[in-house]
């Protein structure tokens, strides 16, 4: 584990949480799958450094386009140990998700433009339905219950 310097800022978890607009029991549970990190006081209690709440914003902004926490916690572990990362490092984890994220933009905006098709449809078919089972792809794959096994 690497060593961080006394001469950084330090904010106790209820700091960071109101900063980042977080409950504190989120910043236990982000530390506890290793995506932050925190030094514990002589009685004990957590403190997290200031540039954690940039890590933080980074997690919620990957999140809200769909990024899964295994994914973030592989990219924040690219980021160097020591010292903060910087703008080069940043922008090498977005080229990773780059083609994944036009991915996703694509798929939501065929949802977005077929979406309206399908309210207050109600028809449930599983084997037309374009967003259950686009193109009937299940179809292929036989009969029966596929997606639940």
């Amino acid at each position: 584990m690497a060593q961080i310097h006394e001469d950084v800022v330090w904010l106790k978890p209820g700091q960071v949480a109101e900063r980042a607009g977080l409950a504190v029991s989120t910043l236990h549970y982000y530390e506890s799958l290793g995506l932050i990190r925190s030094r514990r006081t002589a009685g004990n209690r957590r403190e997290y450094r200031r540039d954690t709440l940039r890590v933080l914003a980074f997690i919620r902004a990957s999140q809200r386009v769909g990024i899964s926490l295994d994914r973030i916690k592989d990219a924040l572990d690219q980021l160097p140990e020591e010292g903060l990362p910087t703008k080069k490092d940043w922008a090498r984890i977005s080229r990773q998700w780059r083609e994944d994220l036009n991915d996703r933009i694509e798929y939501l905006t065929a949802l977005r433009d077929r979406f309206s098709n399908c309210i207050g449809c109600g028809c449930l078919s599983l084997k037309s339905c374009p967003y259950s089972n686009p193109d009937d792809i299940l179809g292929t794959q036989g009969q029966g219950a596929l997606r639940f096994p």
